[in-house]
């Protein structure tokens, strides 16, 4: 995927993944590894979450338009790999958390 077709956004607008869409099943195997890691790297890339929580609900019967999901966030995350968290050890702990309780 290093020289793919990037793409802006993890996700089509719109589109609409079902269970049962007709398309070939493929092997569920590779599939969960796959979804397995997009999951662990949401830790550290909040902005792919919601779609691998979508393609997570596929991970038993996959078909190539699951597959292609995938694909589609993997072509996301190789335009984005410089975004993310850094999660770095401190001598000090301090929690601070900020809050608009007029929002609410």
């Amino acid at each position: 995927m290093s020289e793919c077709k990037l793409v802006t956004s993890p996700m089509i607008a719109n589109k609409k993944l079902q269970q049962n869409d007709g398309a070939a099943k493929i092997n569920s195997k590779y599939f969960k590894s796959l979804v397995g890691s997009l999951i662990y790297l949401t830790n550290s890339r909040l902005d792919i979450l919601f779609s691998v929580s979508i393609i997570s609900r596929f991970i038993e019967n996959p078909s190539k338009l699951h597959f292609a999901a995938i694909k589609r966030i993997l072509r996301y995350l190789q335009r984005t790999k410089n975004h993310g968290l850094l999660y770095r050890k401190q001598d000090e702990n301090r929690l601070t958390v900020y809050t608009d309780s007029d929002w609410a």
